[in-house]
């Protein structure tokens, strides 16, 4: 490649820009209502600018909606987890899936990446690195246009009349917004936050950390470390700590044997993805036990780089059911033995709880809950299943009772909706599913809301289209009939 990469990707760039005219990728302007475009006041606040966030502002952008305001609590170039706590080496997806590039050729990851390292350089790519993939993302952010707000949190939902009244912290102050629809595009703990074991809440907050928390990790090095959890996120807790130089890493699980099958490859089909919530609830809650049987297994890259370590032990089959602090080491009493540690990572995944998300706390007693509108057969009963929020077909929040009707203006896109619509919002897999599923919702209700002040624009639209362009000293055809 004679060009530089800034230059390459300028003209990708301009290749995105020319495909999208070609095919009017970018929808008409709705009729003005005077009142859409003002600082405190948007029809849609996406809150999340990752990739599920980037996505779902590019499709409404093509779609006409231009009163939509993005924002994220991390500085440009840190939203989501891909360079904070996510420590995978590469993402678990295939690279050929499609992303937020929504059909645009030139927008897509693969052109991206060829612009920068070319063809040869993609076709022996087996998964894209997570670094790469926040970097494509920045750049597809930039190119099609869409602003973000960083810095900025969401730390309250209240009713405003037939809106929703946003209180937004950014830095040392705070302000209210008012926006007719809220998406929350807020990843895996989006409905919750991190499970931690009853035993690890009575150990000292310095002695574990939680594979959410954005940490460096160099303060283990020489140090011995234990994982509980013998999922993905455990591999990818063992691989970061044995690389950044612990003496020992010993991973407890309580299965005797580690999850090999990937439930996405298996749901990756169109009926499947694109009808789930199509289905009853008895269909839904039994595909949704069946999917949440299936635990996450690691990548085979984290598994073996684990195992090549002589300091890396997996103990299988051996929970965990005591700990407390042995002088400054933690004690862990299995059934086996008495292991001892200077750390704990934990790799026990996520709970669905609006309690654990202060934002979320308005909608504690006013969101319906599956246990709340399904009773499952004997037999056929899940906890876990049973406190995720029951959602409607565009993720719109239920109420729990008449006077929360103001509930379903909050779409929940992240994985707290997968009972409701399938896995079609936590992840790359389902998104191409997901997206116009939210924003087909979006759309309908924005036009339905207004439908008789479009009547109204309707009566009063008079714009020009025609001049016949008649001299007064031409005879008409009908002066001449007269």
């Amino acid at each position: 490649m004679t060009t530089t990469p800034d230059e390459r990707l300028k003209e990708l760039e301009c290749r995105a820009h020319d495909e999208m005219a070609r095919i009017e990728a970018l929808g008409a302007d709705w009729p003005a209502l005077g009142d859409e475009d003002r600082d405190d006041f948007h029809s849609i606040v996406i809150c999340g600018a990752g990739f599920s966030g980037l996505s779902i502002a590019f499709a409404l952008k093509r779609r006409g909606i231009r009163s939509v305001h993005l924002i994220d609590q991390s500085e440009e170039g840190r939203e989501g987890s891909w360079v904070t706590c996510a420590r995978m080496q590469t993402l678990r997806s295939p690279k050929y899936l499609s992303g937020p590039d929504l059909g645009i050729p030139s927008l897509t990851l693969r052109s991206w990446y060829e612009a920068l390292n070319g063809t040869e350089a993609w076709e022996a790519l087996d998964k894209i690195s997570r670094q790469d993939w926040m970097n494509y993302l920045v750049w597809f952010r930039r190119t099609v246009g869409i602003d973000v707000e960083n810095g900025t949190m969401l730390s309250s939902i209240n009713p405003a009349g037939g809106e929703l009244a946003l209180t937004l912290t950014k830095g040392d102050g705070s302000r209210t917004i008012t926006c007719r629809h809220l998406v929350m595009a807020t990843g895996i703990d989006g409905c919750g936050g991190p499970r931690i074991p009853a035993m690890v809440k009575t150990l000292p907050k310095s002695t574990w950390t939680h594979s959410n928390e954005p940490i460096p990790i160099d303060f283990l090095e020489g140090r011995d470390v234990a994982i509980l959890g013998g999922g993905t996120s455990s591999f990818d807790w063992a691989v970061a700590a044995l690389e950044t130089g612990a003496r020992k890493v010993t991973m407890f699980a309580r299965s005797a044997d580690l999850p090999r099958t990937e439930v996405l490859a298996w749901t990756n089909f169109p009926g499947f993805l694109g009808h789930f919530a199509d289905l009853p609830d008895l269909e839904r809650w039994r595909f949704a036990h069946l999917y949440f049987n299936f635990k996450v297994p690691p990548t085979q890259e984290q598994y073996d780089r684990a195992c090549r370590h002589p300091g890396f032990t997996m103990q299988l089959g051996c929970g965990v059911g005591e700990l407390s602090m042995d002088g400054g080491k933690i004690r862990l009493t299995t059934a086996n033995d008495i292991f001892h540690a200077d750390h704990l990572l934990l790799g026990t995944g996520y709970e669905i709880n609006f309690a654990l998300r202060p934002e979320l706390a308005s909608l504690t007693e006013a969101a319906a809950l599956w246990k709340d509108r399904f009773q499952p057969p004997q037999g056929e009963e899940n906890t876990m299943l049973a406190d995720h929020p029951y959602l409607g077909p565009g993720f719109e929040l239920m109420p729990r009772h008449a006077e929360a009707g103001w509930v379903s203006r909050i779409h929940m896109f992240n994985a707290g909706a997968l009972a409701s619509l399938g896995p079609i919002s936590n992840g790359v897999t389902g998104l191409k599913y997901g997206v116009p599923r939210i924003v087909g919702a979006l759309v309908k209700a924005l036009f339905i809301e207004d439908s008789n002040r479009y009547l109204e624009a309707l009566a009063a639209y008079d714009e020009p289209h025609f001049d016949p362009g008649i001299d007064d000293d031409v005879t008409t055809s009908r002066e001449v009939l007269a």
